[in-house]
């Protein structure tokens, strides 16, 4: 899942990126709502974490442009005020949850997983497929009933791949999808971090490599009979 993180404190706002990262997502920070702009048009993020009370067009400017242009991001709006009205209010411009500050960092990232199962194409909360278990909220991942322990951004790579359904995404598709704005377009690491992935995950093979196009989950291929 990647988040843009719409927050003004910069404190506040890498104490959420640090907090979503340990949780095998992919965030980004905007600190105004121009810069927040800018990059809602360049990258396709699932959610946005967007504090009401930013520099330039407000949080409550971006909820609308968001509405108003049919984007499918998910929208966990964030303000110091608790009152009744205040969330009626971010509702009616288009938030799809509402978080009072101060908050609980595990409550926020409940909060985006359920925004994402309740996206466009819902995703189920245990995926399952090719003998594969993957549960996003415990990061948890068994092949066959046995346990596979994998890293966060591995977790991320396979979660990516098995809500594709069995289509082929591409490196630039995984890197865009599980890394951040920081990411090396030019970088191996999707290559490296699919090939750790695969060993993790043991034989028979679950990754497919498409030539020139990129990877997808497929069945593994049946053993070859001896004599055959």
């Amino acid at each position: 899942m990647r988040v843009l993180i719409v927050e003004d404190e910069p404190f506040l706002a890498d104490a959420v990126r640090a907090g979503l990262r340990l949780e095998a997502f992919a965030a980004d920070i905007a600190g105004d709502g121009d810069t927040a702009l800018e990059m809602l048009e360049l990258n396709d993020y699932d959610a946005v974490v967007l504090d009401r009370d930013i520099p330039g067009p407000s949080g409550d400017d971006i909820a609308r442009h968001l509405t108003a242009t049919g984007m499918r991001t998910r929208i966990l709006m964030l303000t110091a005020a608790d009152q009744l009205d205040e969330k009626v209010q971010g509702f009616e411009l288009g938030a799809d949850d509402y978080l009072t500050k101060p908050f609980a960092m595990r409550e926020l990232v409940v909060r985006l997983r359920a925004l994402s199962r309740r996206s466009e194409t819902p995703r189920p909360p245990v995926i399952e497929v090719y003998g594969l278990t993957i549960d996003p909220f415990r990061r948890e991942v068994y092949r066959d009933g046995r346990y596979v322990s994998l890293s966060r951004k591995q977790f991320a790579v396979l979660q990516v791949l098995a809500e594709a359904n069995g289509g082929v995404i591409s490196a630039e598709a995984l890197l865009e999808r599980a890394w951040d704005e920081n990411a090396d377009p030019f970088t191996n690491a999707v290559r490296i971090t699919i090939s750790g992935l695969r060993k993790r995950l043991g034989e028979p093979w679950v990754i497919d490599t498409v030539p020139g196009v990129g990877y997808r989950l497929a069945a593994p291929a049946a053993p070859v009979a001896q004599g055959s």
